[in-house]
């Protein structure tokens, strides 16, 4: 390995010592090695602590571990910030502990990354169920946009989730330059649900982006996620309203001038800021739901 690596990979947890060990063995075996792996840890009371301090003394030159201080639990926007003030890298891969990549993934995305002068490279991803249930099918989840090609601004807000109707990279599917992210502001420390939009939509509105058709990685299907939790307690929509007055303020102060955007943002906020209306509309027939948003369109430009 290089003195500086090429790539760090950012894996932070908090009580995954189920997973833990699949990913960074996923890591191990990559066939492309000029990389580090910094293992965060959020403040893990089970034996995944243990894990990744095993790792790290048994591969000091490759793996490092790190906590924040006493300990505790910051949230993972604050443990992904914490690993990119050590990053020694050019670019930034993330790794949640409980996904896995392919050996192949880093060898394919740099071969990419050679040839396209981009600030970040998003692949498909392997929805992962079989791990847990066999007799259920993955599914492997495109981005979801017109794919082998680089995307310039800002293609992908109009196109991806949470404006568009496309799915949106997993985070086990995303490389980036780390200049780039640093740039932007790193990590959103602010969102529990919404952390992974917050600098995605940053890049998407700022950045050109390679989306390729490949897929290297699998993004297990769960319990217990944060999105998962987010709707059983009944948090989610509040992290989505907060999030899309954060993102409609960013608009507004980077002076990004799209009406398309504008207006994608404000119908997405319509629920939250108009809750009687949209019960009301919630309420009709399809064609006079479209007929009257027709005439709403025209009044809130949504």
């Amino acid at each position: 390995m290089s003195v500086k690596p090429v790539v760090s990979i950012l894996t932070c947890f908090y009580n995954e010592a189920r997973f833990l060990d699949e990913a960074i063995q996923s890591v191990l075996n990559q066939e492309f090695q000029d990389w580090e792996l910094l293992l965060i840890d959020d403040g893990s009371t089970d034996n995944s602590t243990t894990i990744a301090k095993r790792y790290a003394a048994e591969y000091p030159e490759k793996i490092i571990y790190k906590d924040h201080p006493g300990h505790i639990n910051k949230g993972l926007s604050a443990s992904r910030n914490c690993a990119l003030k050590i990053a020694s890298g050019e670019f930034i891969a993330l790794l949640d502990a409980d996904d896995m990549w392919f050996p192949n993934y880093l060898t394919h995305q740099f071969e990419i990354m050679r040839r396209y002068d981009v600030a970040m490279i998003c692949e498909a991803s392997e929805y992962w169920y079989n791990w847990e249930y066999p007799e259920m099918i993955n599914s492997v989840i495109p981005i979801g946009t017109k794919e082998d090609r680089v995307c310039t601004p800002p293609e992908l807000m109009i196109d991806l989730y949470p404006l568009g109707k496309g799915a949106a990279p997993c985070p086990c599917a995303i490389i980036m330059n780390k200049f780039k992210l640093k740039k932007h502001g790193g990590f959103n420390e602010a969102f529990s649900v919404y952390e992974d939009q917050a600098f995605l939509s940053k890049f998407y509105l700022n950045e050109n982006i390679y989306i390729s058709s490949s897929c290297h990685n699998r993004y297990r299907q769960r319990e217990g996620s944060i999105v998962s939790n987010s709707f059983l307690n009944g948090k989610y929509h509040d992290e989505r309203s907060r999030f899309l007055k954060f993102l409609k303020q960013y608009v507004k102060t980077h002076q990004i001038e799209s009406l398309t955007i504008s207006r994608l943002i404000n119908r997405a906020l319509f629920p939250y800021n108009h809750p009687f209306l949209f019960s009301i509309l919630d309420a009709v027939s399809s064609n006079t739901k479209k007929l009257y948003m027709k005439i709403l369109s025209k009044i809130v430009m949504i």
